[in-house]
């Protein structure tokens, strides 16, 4: 699953960042980090065309892979699923868009909206580079998503990505309520994964649930969540980080692992599909295999001993996120 920049949107940055301070933009990246950790949102945090392009090389390449991990899942599960429709709330530099088109290359109309003024202007200036007319094409509405959402018309494909989070939870189910209404067809929400991340998640699943919505990923079933109060569902997608990302982030590692929840809804019942989650990385020992999973019939530690050479073998290939059976190798769904 490909889940670095495509090379447009890289080349966008690279053409931003000719003539711009590394050390302004450290110095940037360093207070929109320490805004968000204080418990700001974006309008907090962003304020300028600089503080704009420190927050896409320091978080956009994560908050993209993680989407793309989404987004290449839901295909994977849905695979006729061919949306010709996007909304893209809370847009911000235009991420879940960017995604999208790279795995449902059907899409002909995208409209974005986020408040933020500095994203957009970065948004609309990196779009121009994409090769997909619809993204280059799309219309980007500034201001608030509570409020310009009753204006869209429904999506065949609706993202809402680390935007949930931006408001305060009081009005969670209003927001999920609103971004409901607006899906013609899968609703998909991510979210820091984080207990409140999760929590978030976990509360827009089971009222859409039980406003008639399906899930179509990560859980295998439309059942109760099984996640105890001390235990949050999340997956983690690695990436790798470009010189600039590096030196503007502070970071040594060439790579950095983004972690989040998340969860899609269908209007339509999917086609039954018999697999488990793994919700964690598996516990390899010379004995046994140990991998823990969401299933139909709830949480199960599942274990293979190394005795049971088909099954051992087969799990030794279980990646955290995979959706696997218990019989064969996984499905699909990791890194």
């Amino acid at each position: 699953m490909e889940t670095d920049l495509p090379s447009e949107l890289r080349a966008g940055l690279d053409r931003a960042m000719q003539g711009v301070s590394r050390n302004a933009l450290i110095a940037r990246a360093g207070a929109i980090s320490q805004a968000y950790r204080a418990g700001g949102n974006s309008a907090d945090a962003i304020h300028s065309a600089s503080d704009a392009l420190a927050y896409a090389l320091t978080r956009l390449p994560a908050t993209f892979a993680a989407v793309a991990a989404v987004l290449g899942e839901l295909r994977r599960v849905l695979p006729d699923f061919a949306p010709r429709t996007l909304l893209d709330v809370g847009a911000g530099p235009a991420t879940a868009a960017w995604a999208a088109v790279r795995y449902f290359t059907g899409l002909d109309q995208i409209e974005l909206i986020d408040s933020n003024a500095p994203l957009r202007q970065l948004a609309l200036d990196l779009m121009r580079f994409s090769r997909a007319p619809a993204l280059r094409d799309a219309r980007y509405d500034k201001g608030d998503a509570q409020q310009l959402i009753a204006f869209c018309k429904p999506a065949d494909l609706n993202v809402a990505s680390y935007f949930i989070g931006e408001a305060p939870d009081s009005g969670l189910l209003e927001r999920a309520n609103t971004l409901w209404s607006r899906t013609a067809s899968v609703l998909v929400v991510i979210e820091p994964g984080t207990p409140a991340g999760f929590k978030r998640i976990r509360a827009i699943r089971s009222h859409l649930i039980g406003h008639g919505a399906f899930v179509v990923c990560p859980c295998p079933h439309d059942l109760e969540c099984p996640m105890t109060s001390d235990d949050w569902c999340h997956f983690s997608q690695r990436l790798s980080r470009s010189r600039d990302h590096r030196i503007v982030k502070g970071a040594e590692l060439p790579f950095e692992d983004e972690k989040y929840s998340y969860v899609a809804l269908s209007r339509q019942k999917p086609v039954a599909l018999a697999f488990d989650r793994v919700l964690a990385p598996p516990h390899v020992t010379k004995s046994a295999i140990t991998a823990k999973l969401c299933t139909p019939d709830g949480l199960v530690m599942d274990v293979a001993a190394r005795r049971d050479r088909d099954a051992y073998k087969a799990r030794k290939d279980w990646r955290w996120g995979d959706a696997v059976t218990r019989r064969q190798e996984s499905v699909g769904g990791g890194e």
